[in-house]
């Protein structure tokens, strides 16, 4: 029985050492950001998984990964010719397009957010290498909106515990990270109480 009750607590002991070591205490450009299972009520980031792009005094910036539209680029942009997805990068100017990609080589004026991911730069530039087939949908994602916290906001909502940060340990491959279950995922490494919130329905109500 003793011997039951090592094993048992050096295995708490291990998931939550897993858990410390994938949570971050503090937000930072190129880190995720996991919405808690509290914020789902919440329109705009339920079972959201963001992308800071810029984190600041000022404030931040960031990209909802998992959140795609019923919108192609082509419907957007009538001069690119290939459908790419294009997703809800959150409530603040939605009806402006924005877009992060791995390929500054290609596309000049980029902003490095980290660990080879950039967002911005030559537009024109990006239509035409989409169009000729030399920048791929796991290149680029397209997002209308973007997520956006004045100083001291995203502060304040960590503090209530609505928002989990995480490093980003999928480095420039996050760009292919689109389904829309990337969210129960993130519950499942995360474990602990976490992993009973992945298989909850997204709308308690109808439960």
């Amino acid at each position: 029985m003793r011997e039951f009750l090592n094993i048992n607590r050096n295995c708490l002991i291990l998931e939550i050492q897993i858990i410390s070591s994938m949570i971050e205490l503090m937000p930072k450009k190129g880190k995720l950001l996991i919405a808690e299972p509290s914020l789902t009520g919440d329109v705009s980031f339920n079972r959201s998984v963001v992308l800071l792009a810029e984190h600041n005094d000022e404030g931040s910036v960031g990209f909802i990964l998992n959140k795609p539209l019923d919108y192609q680029i082509t419907d957007l942009v009538t001069e690119i010719l290939i459908p790419f997805k294009v997703y809800n990068g959150g409530p603040v100017e939605q009806d402006n397009l924005y877009f992060i990609h791995k390929v500054p080589h290609l596309i000049e004026n980029s902003i490095e957010i980290s660990d080879g991911i950039y967002w911005g730069g030559d537009f024109e530039k990006t239509i035409t290498l989409i169009n000729d087939k030399v920048i791929s949908e796991d290149d680029i994602r397209f997002f209308l909106g973007y997520s956006g916290w004045s100083s001291l906001q995203l502060k304040d909502e960590l503090s209530s515990n609505s928002w989990v940060v995480v490093k980003n340990e999928y480095e420039s491959h996050i760009i292919q990270k689109s389904s829309v279950a990337f969210w129960k995922e993130k519950m499942v490494e995360l474990g602990g109480d976490y992993l009973l919130w992945s298989n909850a329905p997204e709308n308690p109500s109808l439960n």
